[in-house]
């Protein structure tokens, strides 16, 4: 697999030590009793289905053909009939007893074996999306989105069928060719040598075929992985292909991507074309010698070359048969080994998702942040996005034992392991204050302000909440005191009111529609068809955008925060919409601690404090009359944003900043 192919977790998958017993040691205990009773079961039916080939070879000698004695094995003589007529009877209601017994054990072992796979499918699929939500950021920074599907859902299923079928079948397989081997040689050793002989070929290309077999079902699971999340990104940009002509882009790229798939999926059938077909043929050329064997030693009456002995008809009868029930699960020996080597990989996907660290998490002993003031303080807050490799390992490197130590995104070597993206900022929004950044794209604005939410955590400085290091305190808490009104606003596919309570999921349907009221939403949503019962669509793409930014904000009145975030509210509407939104935004942050992004100057103008940021660092500070009077770099923006951007730009190329 290729650098540029690798997943965020590729480095942990490497990693992963016996997956799946680790599977059986960490989801095994609270389900080992219908693990238990499936096992039980399952040895029952398969020696209940070697009874009626040991009746009809007893039958055969004793009752009609009368030259040997009417035995059973493990049977004591005296439990069993004398007469032919009795012996009849007993045979039928022994065979016909064992079927039910095999239906009904088989009936058992479907039941608890399905409970078992199943049960463990699940918490297997809520425990990755539970990591999946506590990971940082950074992971989701890569977008691998078809990624992490493939995990909760292909990988998933791979691993209840090998707990459901290949697992199950491996104890069948186990007890057929044990319990089949140990009659056989009760009944005659020599004969059964030749219907055994085949076994120890076949174990040997059994191990051959799983060396092999391994390296291209790690290669097909990723192939399925990077399917999904290029299916998953050309959906979700439908609107940009259509409007710039790409579909033909878009279907070469998926082409490509299920090409991948399509040649490593052949490269597995291919080497199982040769396995499945050679068991097969070895078990069919063990039958086939007992055949042979045992047709001579009948035929001509006595033990043929090296063998000596007799052999009856009722023997040579219950050898076809056994040897005829041995090679189905002896052939089945390659489907177990597929879903074998497909369950393993899927489990080191798992585990691989599993295994990375959480680095933004909540502290052993932390502080209890209660009745927030909204004073912020960012003291010399530095911060580097790690390289696309380091944030996959979370720049760290493999330890000893075989895992991966954590570190924090990156080790601080410079530049040429990581870009900064925030250099020494420092600033104080006091309750209540109004803060604004400005700054060309590109300058940071957006991470400042992810870092006080602690959607990453800082490389160096400290950002505080009513003296609080944030990283001392709960996420939680944290998080509930501050309100995120972002440009890109997400809507789930729901209802109105459903979006609105997202977050405070028991608040009233008086208190959605009041909080609707102050973001200027509630009019259009009475205007619906359905008003706050309307279902938005995937992504809210059954209303605008200023609709739903209104609903956003409704959502954060809602909420009712201390403090306010602000990241270019109103970056994507006209500006009719803007102007009502502005009216919204204006209520939300009366008596809010608030931090504003902005890209129209005129919205932050009344700020108490407006920072200028350029390159991650603060090149400028004041309010906007202090920042006029400057004539600096602000000043340069709210001359092009108020129509003198032929000035703007003169000042800027004689080099005035």
């Amino acid at each position: 697999m290729s650098t540029e192919d690798e997943t965020p977790f590729d480095a942990y998958r490497e990693h992963v030590d016996r997956p799946l017993w680790r599977l059986f040691r960490e989801y095994g205990p609270g389900r080992l009793s219908w693990f238990s009773i499936g096992m039980v079961a399952n040895f029952l039916a398969r020696m209940a289905s070697l009874v009626p080939p040991l009746v009809l070879g007893a039958a055969i000698d004793a009752v009609f053909v009368g030259e040997g004695d009417y035995s059973l094995p493990v049977v004591p003589n005296a439990w069993l009939p004398t007469e032919s007529l009795e012996q009849f009877w007993f045979s039928i209601a022994a065979i016909a007893g064992a079927f039910v017994a095999v239906a009904l054990f088989t009936w058992i072992y479907g039941v608890s074996a399905n409970l078992f796979a199943h049960s463990v499918m699940h918490a297997v699929r809520v425990d990755c999306f539970r990591k999946m939500q506590n990971l940082d950021m950074t992971f989701f920074d890569d977008k691998q989105t078809g990624e992490v599907m493939a995990v909760l859902n292909n990988d998933t299923q791979n691993l209840e069928r090998f707990l459901d079928n290949a697992l199950m079948n491996s104890a069948r397989l186990l007890v057929m060719v044990g319990g089949i081997a140990g009659v056989l040689f009760y009944l005659n050793w020599q004969l059964a040598a030749v219907t055994l002989v085949a076994v120890p070929v076949m174990f040997a290309f059994t191990l051959w075929f799983m060396r092999v077999i391994e390296p291209r079902y790690v290669r097909q699971r990723s192939s399925v992985g990077w399917l999904n999340t290029r299916l998953e990104n050309s959906l979700s940009g439908m609107d940009l292909t259509k409007t710039t002509a790409s579909e033909e882009y878009e279907v070469s790229r998926v082409r490509k991507a299920s090409k991948r798939l399509f040649d490593d999926t052949m490269a597995v059938l291919k080497l199982s074309y040769v396995y499945r077909p050679g068991m097969e043929l070895l078990a069919g050329l063990a039958f086939a010698a007992t055949f042979l064997v045992g047709g001579l030693w009948l035929t001509n009456g006595a033990a043929p070359g090296p063998f000596t002995g007799t052999l009856s008809v009722g023997d040579f009868v219950i050898f076809l048969f056994l040897t005829q029930r041995i090679v189905a699960p002896l052939a089945e020996v390659s489907n177990i080994v597929d879903q074998y080597e497909n369950a393993k990989a899927s489990s080191e996907r798992v585990f691989g998702l599993r295994d990375i660290p959480v680095y933004v998490s909540d502290p052993v002993d932390p502080e209890p942040l209660e009745d927030v003031a909204g004073r912020v303080e960012y003291d010399d807050v530095t911060f580097s996005y790690a390289t696309g490799e380091q944030r996959a390992i979370g720049g760290s490197e493999a330890s000893g034992d075989g895992g991966l130590e954590a570190g924090n995104g990156g080790d601080g070597d410079g530049e040429a392991d990581a870009e900064i993206v925030v250099e020494d900022v420092s600033f104080t929004a006091e309750p209540g204050d109004t803060v604004a950044l400005v700054g060309p794209t590109g300058a940071g604005k957006s991470t400042v302000l992810k870092l006080l939410l602690r959607l990453y955590d800082v490389d160096d400085g400290e950002i505080r909440v009513d003296g609080h290091d944030v990283r001392d305190v709960h996420l939680a808490d944290l998080r509930e005191s501050i309100g995120y009104v972002s440009q890109e606003t997400f809507l789930f596919d729901g209802t109105i009111a459903d979006n609105i309570r997202y977050g405070h999921f028991d608040a009233s349907d008086e208190a959605v529609r009041e909080a609707a009221k102050a973001a200027q939403a509630h009019e259009f949503i009475e205007d619906l068809p359905d008003g706050y019962e309307t279902r938005v669509g995937e992504r809210g793409v059954k209303l605008s955008g200023g609709q739903r930014q209104r609903i956003a904000i409704a959502r954060t009145v809602l909420q009712d925060p201390e403090i306010l975030i602000l990241d270019e509210a109103t970056s994507a509407v006209d500006t009719k919409t803007e102007l009502l939104i502005q009216q919204s935004i204006d209520r939300l942050t009366e008596g809010r601690t608030t931090l504003a992004i902005a890209h129209r100057l005129s919205t932050i103008r009344e700020a108490d404090v407006i920072l200028v940021l350029e390159g991650g660092r603060v090149v400028e500070r004041g309010d906007h009359e202090e920042l006029l009077a400057a004539d600096g770099r602000y000043a340069t923006l709210w001359e092009a944003q108020a129509g003198t951007l032929d000035e703007a730009l003169e000042a800027m190329a004689d080099g005035g900043d």
